[in-house]
């Protein structure tokens, strides 16, 4: 389970940011709360998220329709939370529409897409709640891969979530054209 630590003082994005330069492994979040999520990424772990975002980056490369994220970035939400999912994919236009200060510290805005990979130290239920919370801060879609149940469940804002067990390939469509996420090398 990640650290959840409250702190003294709520801190600002700037200590964040410098906490993250001088912490370089741990992922680094702040709940709209003001606590801060602190949670070191295993191999195992590791190795699914760059999975599942290279698939991404693959698939946008190919269509060029917005960019795509990593583990490491932060987004600051409209709530004031920082949040860094697995993966992430933000529309061209919006990306676009930030400024080159905006997109160079953390980016103002919900990602459209989010993915996060449950790792061994996470709850389920916990990434249930910070699924709703993305929906809440504006992301259309969220996709939770749970390599130890060998599901995943896709969140869309006013839907019930649905869960898919035992299948090999998942489409995203519509939120992401064309676009089928391969599930056996997150298992």
């Amino acid at each position: 389970m990640p650290l959840s630590l409250d702190l003294l003082r709520p801190i600002g994005e700037r200590e964040l940011w410098l906490l993250s330069e001088r912490n370089p492994g741990y992922q680094l979040e702040l709940s709209p709360e003001g606590r801060l999520w602190v949670s070191p990424t295993g191999g195992q772990s590791g190795r699914r998220s760059l999975q599942l975002a290279y698939q991404l980056a693959r698939w946008n490369e190919e269509r060029s329709l917005g960019v795509v994220f990593d583990a490491s970035t932060g987004f600051k939400l409209p709530s004031g939370a920082i949040l860094s999912p697995d993966a992430s994919w933000v529309e061209a236009g919006r990306w676009e529409a930030l400024s080159e200060e905006e997109k160079e510290a953390f980016p103002p805005l919900a990602p459209d897409v989010v993915f996060e990979v449950r790792s061994s130290s996470q709850g389920v239920e916990e990434l249930r709640a910070k699924m709703a919370l993305y929906l809440k801060e504006g992301v259309r879609l969220g996709v939770l891969v749970d390599p130890y149940a060998r599901a995943v469940e896709v969140y869309r804002p006013g839907k019930e979530p649905e869960r898919f067990e035992g299948v090999d390939v998942l489409s995203l469509e519509p939120e992401l054209p064309g676009f089928a996420l391969r599930l056996p090398p997150l298992w």
